[in-house]
């Protein structure tokens, strides 16, 4: 039997009363401040995870119970001195590869000193995250009708280790792509790499809105804290993929666009029966993409740290994709704000994108 851990915190207060409903009664502050005290603990052990091979794997799920704002707010040394202890834990509980979730994998240097600190393996899950909400994003795409050669995609927090593979990635099949970050040097030394390695015309931008107001593809993979993508700025009949958490695109989106179809990044269907023993937020059965990249490993045997550091490479994204096609991962549909979208639903914003497109051409 395999085994992995995986290491989540909440993306928010609510994440808190989920777990602990009487935190309801008490100032969210005095939650979180509280909170912060407490070293990583186990929450749950997974069983019933079974890939297309026979094999069997199981773990457990630890939670560093703070939030992305507090994780960002201290010193790297000592949410280092925290991920550390959790990584033990999972040590002597057993655990052979080590996950990092969320924000985890963003303070520092993204999993690298955790890795030196421990003696069993660690990955972020940040290549398979690109892989599957790449993948995602185009199958939107070809469903809204967007013909992709000639398709304009945005990303939102390209320059960030998920963006700048994702640019890569996405530079490859469509006509355009625009580079969107804080830093102008830092995108104008990816657009030169983009440029070399894809197909697609580049361009770079500081704006997301207004990026996202020219593209059919708009993917937000940035780690700021707060919505980067409002209701108005998306093209009707636009696909936009957001793979951060916490979440870069308006809830209010999905509320007054009827005509843009919004997806979640990187939700996927793990094989065999399946228990979480936990609910973390996602229907049964399913996982972010970054814990299925430990699970995925777990399974095959590969015992090592296979996505760490600020830079993802692209084979291991496409290698990390076909293994996990091999064993019985795959996307778990179309889903947003953890709801699912079936095909009839797809289906009628296509339509009702195409009718305002027409009433704007003859008016």
């Amino acid at each position: 039997m395999e085994r992995f851990a995986f290491l989540l915190h909440p993306l928010r207060m609510s994440d808190f009363t989920r777990k602990f409903p009487w935190a309801q009664r008490l100032p969210e502050s005095w939650v979180e401040a509280a909170f912060a005290r407490v070293p990583a603990f186990r929450v749950s052990h997974v069983t019933g995870v079974r890939d297309l091979l026979g094999h069997e794997a199981e773990g457990d799920l630890y939670a560093l119970p703070m939030t992305p704002r507090y994780l960002l707010e201290r010193p790297f040394p000592w949410v280092l001195r925290r991920l550390v202890a959790a990584g033990r834990k999972a040590e002597e509980d057993g655990a052979r590869i080590f996950g990092l979730g969320a924000f985890t994998k963003i303070v520092g240097d993204r999993g690298v000193s955790v890795a030196r600190a421990l003696s069993i393996p660690v990955t972020t899950g940040n290549s398979y995250t690109v892989a599957t909400a790449v993948e995602g994003a185009l199958l939107g795409a070809r469903r809204m009708g967007i013909p992709l050669d000639g398709a304009r995609a945005a990303v939102v927090g390209a320059t960030g280790s998920i963006g700048q593979a994702v640019a890569l990635l996405l530079a490859k099949e469509v006509g355009a792509v625009t580079l969107v970050g804080r830093r102008r040097d830092a995108l104008d030394a990816l657009a030169e790499r983009v440029r070399a390695e894809g197909r697609a015309e580049v361009a770079v931008g500081t704006d997301p809105s207004a990026a996202a107001r020219r593209a059919e593809i708009v993917m937000t993979v940035s780690s700021a804290t707060e919505a980067l993508i409002q209701p108005q700025d998306p093209l009707p009949g636009a696909v936009v993929c957001d793979v951060s958490r916490p979440r870069n695109v308006s809830a209010q989106l999905t509320e007054v666009r009827d005509d843009v179809l919004v997806i979640d990044g990187g939700v996927i269907k793990v094989p065999g029966p399946v228990d979480f023993g936990f609910n973390f937020g996602f229907p049964p059965g399913t996982s972010e993409a970054c814990m299925a990249e430990t699970m995925i490993l777990a399974l095959a045997g590969r015992y090592e740290c296979f996505t760490l550091g600020p830079d993802i490479n692209v084979e291991k994204v496409l290698e990390i994709g076909r293994l996990g096609r091999e064993l019985g991962f795959g996307l778990s549909g179309f889903r947003r704000f953890e709801r699912a979208i079936d095909d009839a639903e797809v289906d009628a914003i296509r339509e009702r994108a195409n009718e305002r497109n027409r009433r704007s051409a003859s008016g």
